[in-house]
């Protein structure tokens, strides 16, 4: 058998996947949806993250909703000797909710991907410019936001779940 999941942990997993409760006290609720106490669930949460099952736990904003419309995808083109100087800085970005590299393609030859949100694409224009005089990088395209089709916590364990009502608010990330 392979990586047998203890009880527990399915457990756990399974209220995690499905976001947390809204509530005041949401690691309080999930132990009790679990059935252990607060103290045992964090110990299990602090034990994933020391041995690599969990990176975080985070919140999924609906940026529609907080007033954040526009939004787009930004591709960069960075010399590979300045991919990480760069990267931090765009990452440092307070509009930047996500920064990563990827190799280039044979006709795409962007490296440094950003997500940039503002309250509409002529803001997140604007922020990309701002953003491209802070890092001195000027070969970039903006892949405007037609759509969002999808935004849910990710699912490891098929058949087990818990409903809060369709919070999605906040997952176990990367837990294996």
């Amino acid at each position: 058998m392979k990586n047998q999941i203890p009880d527990i942990e399915r457990r756990i997993l399974a209220v995690l996947q499905g976001g947390f409760p809204r509530s005041q006290t949401p690691y309080k609720d999930t132990a009790e949806l679990v059935g252990i106490d607060t103290k045992r669930l964090l110990a299990i949460l602090e034990d994933w993250k020391q041995e690599g099952k969990l990176r975080r736990i985070g919140s999924i904003v609906d940026h529609f909703k907080v007033g954040l419309s526009g939004g787009a995808m930004v591709a960069w083109r960075v010399k590979p000797e300045c991919i990480e100087q760069v990267g931090t800085k765009l990452a440092g970005f307070k509009e930047v909710t996500h920064a990563y590299e990827r190799e280039i393609a044979e006709n795409w030859p962007y490296n440094l991907y950003t997500m940039v949100h503002g309250t509409d694409i002529q803001e997140v224009e604007k922020i990309v410019k701002r953003m491209s005089r802070a890092c001195k990088v000027s070969d970039y395209r903006i892949l405007a936001t037609q759509k969002e089709l999808k935004k849910v916590p990710p699912t490891y364990i098929a058949g087990l779940s818990a409903d809060f009502g369709g919070s999605n608010i906040g997952a176990a990330e990367q837990a294996k």
